[in-house]
């Protein structure tokens, strides 16, 4: 198989870069300074026990590839970037196989639309993507554990082959009927992401007070919407202690994607498919759900208004936590 990452950012650079790495055919698919320090330096994986300085081919689009029968699309930009990168991709044929290696859950329904063999991925991968062309992965000794099935459910060969591919290159990735549980999980524990994006340190207590507050109405709206997903005990045991996180150049991982996000001034960040997904379940089912809709409001204002992570003024932390 040919893996075409689109989105070679943290999730993305960090699973192609080790796909590379184990004699995989990848192709990085970024655009703007990554491209250029990609094409120009090539990717550069920081691990905790050493630094993989790898040349991996690069494109900014399909326009630059020629499709092959064994190639696999994975779908790694944020949720908010979904359908403009499907849109692009959609001349590729609806016949090639699409990974959503993505928070939230949005992004498998976005990708049937256009695509009919499309694959879920639960991703459980602390990493970082704050420089042009480098990623930083800090857990061994697995880099991640990486649920994968057919969407809605289901699996088959190819997600097989996948999973195998993966587990030769520093991953699990253990195969599931039902991989939209692990993905709801997924989605509750990322709720706290808001959180920790705009709560500075000294707020520490309050963003761990908000973020249980947005999990309890997490699970509430699931519960009531008759979504399963899988606990945090199950989640807990198949972790064990294969992913420890560890220091990365001896420095501490600094947050999680949508504090990144707030890091470089993207602009955008992905509160609208993590908080908005429980604000938009709740109000399909009748529950409230007014934590999530103020960190989902908050976290948009920060990246609309390019502030700094951990900014948050007095007043809007007490209108958050009056929420």
């Amino acid at each position: 198989m040919r893996y075409l990452i689109i989105g070679a950012g943290a999730v993305g650079g960090t699973i192609g870069g080790r796909l590379f790495d184990a004699g995989h055919e990848v192709v990085l698919v970024a655009r703007g300074a990554n491209a250029e320090a990609l094409r120009e330096h090539g990717l550069r994986v920081e691990l905790p026990d050493r630094a993989l300085s790898l040349t991996v081919p690069v494109a900014a689009g399909p326009e630059e590839l020629t499709p092959r029968p064994d190639d696999v699309l994975v779908l790694s930009v944020k949720t908010q970037d979904t359908a403009a990168a499907l849109a692009a991709w959609a001349a590729y044929g609806e016949d090639v196989p699409v990974v959503c290696a993505q928070n939230g859950v949005d992004n498998e329904r976005m990708a049937l639309r256009r695509f009919r063999d499309v694959y879920g991925m639960c991703v459980w991968l602390p990493s970082s993507h704050l420089e042009p062309g480098v990623v930083r992965a800090p857990c061994a000794p697995l880099t991640g554990i990486l649920h994968l099935g057919r969407a809605p459910s289901g699996a088959d060969d190819v997600a097989r082959r996948i999973a195998a591919d993966l587990e030769t290159s520093g991953f699990a990735a253990p195969v599931s009927d039902e991989v939209m549980a692990w993905k709801y999980a997924k989605l509750l524990a990322n709720l706290g992401n808001a959180a920790e994006a705009v709560c500075g340190a000294e707020e520490e207590a309050s963003a761990e007070e908000l973020t249980a507050r947005a999990r309890a109405e997490g699970r509430a709206v699931l519960a009531a919407a008759a979504i399963s997903w899988v606990s945090a005990e199950e989640y807990a045991r198949v972790r064990g202690d294969r992913m420890r996180l560890l220091p990365v150049k001896g420095e501490e991982r600094g947050g999680g994607s949508s504090w990144q996000s707030l890091m470089r001034g993207t602009g955008t960040i992905e509160a609208d498919y993590l908080n908005g997904e429980i604000a938009l379940l709740g109000r399909t089912v009748g529950v409230p759900t007014p934590v999530n809709t103020a960190l989902q409001r908050m976290a948009n204002r920060f990246a609309r208004e390019h502030r700094k992570p951990g900014s948050l003024s007095a007043d809007e932390l007490a209108a958050l936590m009056g929420a």
